[in-house]
Order: C-alpha cells, then structure tokens, then sequence
C-alpha cells in the first residue's frame, strides 16, 4: 500500500499549533491513514460519509473527495455512497455533498462520449478506472488507474490513451522489489535502458526486476492496459527519471 504522507498541518499551523499538527500530520494521517486493517479505498469511502452525515462541506470535504477519486472510486460509486447516506444522514446533506462530487467528477461524462475507449474498456474484465492524476507528471499523455488489490500485493490495472507513456523510472529495495506487468488489452511497449523497445500483447508477461531503469506505455495508435503488480520487499520506492522524449518514442511507429 501506498505510503500517506501529510505535511498540511506543519504548513498552515506549525508555528501557531505545533502539538495540533503534530497529531494531524503524524498520527492521524501518518498512522491512522497508513493502518492496513482497511484499504485505502474503503477508507477514503469512510471519510467521505461522515464528513457528509456531520454537514461539512467545505474545503476538507472537497479534499476528501479528491482523495476517494485518487483511490479508485469512480462516479458510479460515489453517487451511490453519497444517494445510501443520505437516507440516514439527510438530503440537503447529499445535495451539498453531490455539488462538489459532481465537480471532482466532472470529467467522467466526456469520459463516456469517446468510443474508442468504450471499446477497449469492453474488451477487459477489469475497469479503467480514473485518471491518474496522483502520477500525471510522470506520465506523458493521459493514463488511468483502477486499484484491483491493496492487500499482500499492490495490484493496479494501469490504462494508457494511445500514445500515453510514463517517464523513464527504477524500482529500489533493500530487499525484494521489483514489479510484474501482465498485458490485459490493446498494444503497448516496454523499455529496458540501453535496450531495444519490446511489444506488449494481451497475455504478455514481464518480470521488471528491482534496479532497472525502463518505461513503459501505450502503441502510438492503440489503447493499452496492464496489470502493475508491486512485487513485495523492504525498503522500496520509485524513482521517476527524464520523460520519453518523442525521438525514442518515434522509433516504434
């Protein structure tokens, strides 16, 4: 699971309230937030619902938001969490409540009118999921992230536009490490350094191991998605590197 990391409170109060953002930094967010009892997804749903049901609608609630987005629920889910607390919680609650949702989510209805997409979205089992704003610095063109599982393995089914590609990067660990691709719809591409460019085809597998400089991405002309499984191990992280300039890209056309 991905590490949370809040610095907020030391920003806004950390002269004024320090022990205030001590608690917000380190122990709700930097422990509470990182406990693996419910995934971050399930947590983020949490939240959402009792800022709802308290009626608070402000800055932290669009926060909050932006979170559950971030973790993979799609607007189809937050309707629906937002549409069951407001049984219990009240409507004008959900009505606020949906305002700024409808904002966070704002792209999913475009997201609907491109065909293309519909049809490389109907050709897998696994969904698309939202855009990966978190990582798009990292990555040249639109990508998408649907988390599949967050517990022993990180499990994520990464979805490229055509010509989408993540920058050159490296997995570290102590011990252990690396990441797993398996090819689950459209024609991408895999890059060691120094190394020719290799297609990925649904079905494909590739053992990335920890320390390998690479990238990896979507065909100039095709939608792509992979399943990126963390393998386990100590110590580790991702260094994200210069992106792929169009020279390098240009040699797979």
């Amino acid at each position: 699971m991905a590490k949370i990391v809040q610095t907020a409170g030391r920003d806004a109060l950390g002269e004024f309230a320090p022990e205030f953002a001590h608690f917000n930094d380190d122990v709700l967010f930097g422990e509470n937030w990182n406990n693996e009892d419910i995934d971050l997804k399930t947590r983020c749903i949490i939240t959402v619902a009792a800022l709802m049901a308290q009626g608070i609608t402000d800055a932290s609630l669009v926060h909050h938001l932006q979170n559950a987005k971030a973790h993979g629920v799609t607007r189809a889910e937050i309707a629906a969490v937002v549409t069951h607390v407001a049984f219990y919680a009240g409507w004008p609650k959900a009505w606020a409540t949906f305002g700024l949702a409808a904002e966070v989510w704002a792209d999913g209805a475009s997201e609907k009118e491109d065909p293309a997409k519909a049809a490389h979205a109907a050709q897998m089992v696994f969904p698309i999921g939202e855009p990966n704003d978190a990582y798009a610095r990292y990555f040249i063109g639109q990508s998408y992230l649907a988390p599949i599982s967050t517990e022993q393995a990180g499990i994520f089914n990464v979805t490229f536009e055509p010509g989408c590609r993540n920058n050159w990067h490296i997995h570290h660990a102590e011990k252990g490490g690396g990441q797993i691709l398996i090819c689950v719809a459209g024609r991408g591409y895999y890059q060691e350094w120094g190394q020719p460019a290799r297609e990925l085809l649904p079905g494909g597998c590739m053992n990335i191991p920890e320390g390998v400089k690479h990238w990896h991405g979507a065909a100039p002309d095709s939608w792509f998605s992979h399943l990126a499984i963390e393998v386990p191990g100590e110590g580790g992280s991702a260094e994200w590197l210069e992106p792929v300039d169009d020279e390098v890209y240009g040699q797979l056309i």
